[in-house]
């Protein structure tokens, strides 16, 4: 009765795949307006765009709109992000701009639910759901605001499922997982991600899946037989446009104006 409970109607997500969706916001480097960043959601808006964001813990179990784990690569920081407070880390700018280091409340009251936003929950996947508790209670502040979240790590959806199940919640995945921040995990488990092995856990309202690997059976099969959107990631060049197009429902893009 309560995983019926649990999996009781399947969302509406026509408002997520409407419109294109910018790459943790509409930023650009160049003109000084960086990830994630206030101004670049202020671009999506203006641009009539979703916005996809990521969310970091902070030492105070806070949630802070951030991509990377340490500081280094878009502060004049050094350091972990989970090792500073979110008032410290309010006050550090982003890297060649102004603009501040915003909790994901900060964020949602700028965006206003003018266009819809996509949370990615970043993970180590070491079973720590701090983050994920945080995120779940500050978006249920703000239920009439075009909100889903997604991550990586089946264990923070499958979690999602049990924390908020009215809050749509989809995976991210591809179909090798070669990068460094995945040297930790087993092939097996690899494996299970790729293949969509979780879904009777994790049982994800939506699909966000590598775009050079759209053409796969389980990005396939979800969409096609299962009925879940599919949004594609990250989209760059126009052969990737063309292959979203074809193969996806809407696409995460960064580097252009669609």
């Amino acid at each position: 009765m309560a995983q019926a409970s649990r999996d009781a109607g399947r969302p509406d997500l026509g408002w997520l795949i409407a419109r294109p969706i910018a790459h943790r916001g509409l930023h650009d480097l160049a003109a000084g307006v960086i990830e994630n960043s206030p101004s670049a959601a202020q671009a999506a808006i203006a641009g009539g765009f979703g916005i996809e964001c990521d969310v970091q813990l902070t030492a105070d179990g806070e949630a802070v709109v951030f991509h990377d784990f340490v500081l280094d690569r878009l502060t004049g920081e050094t350091g972990a992000v989970v090792e500073r407070k979110a008032e410290a880390l309010s006050a550090i700018t982003l890297k060649g701009s102004n603009d501040p280091i915003l909790t994901l409340s900060a964020f949602l009251d700028l965006i206003g639910g003018r266009v819809p936003l996509v949370i990615e929950i970043k993970s180590r996947f070491d079973g720590n759901l701090a983050l994920t508790r945080r995120t779940v209670e500050v978006v249920a502040g703000y239920r009439d605001h075009p909100i889903v979240i997604k991550s990586f790590d089946p264990a923070i959806v499958t979690a999602l499922r049990e924390l908020a199940p009215d809050i749509p919640r989809g995976i991210v995945a591809m179909n090798a997982y070669d990068y460094g921040d995945y040297d930790r995990l087993s092939p097996e488990r690899k494996h299970a991600l790729a293949n969509l092995l979780h879904f009777t856990e994790s049982r994800p309202h939506f699909l966000s899946w590598k775009v050079v690997d759209l053409e796969s059976a389980a990005p396939y099969l979800c969409r096609n037989a299962l009925g879940l959107p599919l949004m594609s990631w990250t989209v760059r060049t126009p052969g990737e446009r063309q292959r979203a197009a074809k193969y996806a429902d809407q696409m995460v893009f960064e580097g252009f104006r669609p």
